[in-house]
């Protein structure tokens, strides 16, 4: 799998994921498929968590378009090679959190997910 595969891969990851935070935030989508089922009723926490999610998810981006050079960033490059592998590792944290959550959702379908992203996250963050 080539670096230029997993930094598109990655970057179309995290915009449908912008996506699905939008639609949660719009209550399109149910908050029960996300943050293990925890959110309950709650609108000023789920508020909070997903306009956390947002922000890093936009700043995910941010990182791969720089390392990709997407992004002109001149004295950031050293930072987003740092980036990337502080995105592996979310991601891996991440796969183990919706291994254990009880949402089947996340358990079936997140866990592969950023399984995969994990390893184009991880193959972007080998290429010098």
């Amino acid at each position: 799998m080539s670096a230029k595969f997993s930094g598109n891969v990655l970057l179309a990851a995290f915009g449908a994921l912008v996506v699905l935070h939008l639609l949660i935030l719009l209550g399109v989508v149910p908050a029960g498929i996300v943050w293990g089922g925890q959110i309950g009723t709650s609108t000023e926490r789920l508020f909070t968590l997903e306009i956390i999610a947002l922000v890093l998810t936009l700043l995910f981006m941010g990182i791969v378009a720089v390392k990709m050079e997407y992004v002109r960033a001149g004295g950031f490059r050293k930072a987003a090679n740092v980036g990337v592998w502080v995105i592996f590792a979310y991601l891996v944290l991440n796969t183990v959190g919706n291994l254990a959550s009880g949402v089947s959702f996340e358990n079936l379908i997140f866990a592969p997910v950023t399984v995969f992203l994990a390893v184009c996250a991880w193959r972007l963050a080998i290429e010098k």
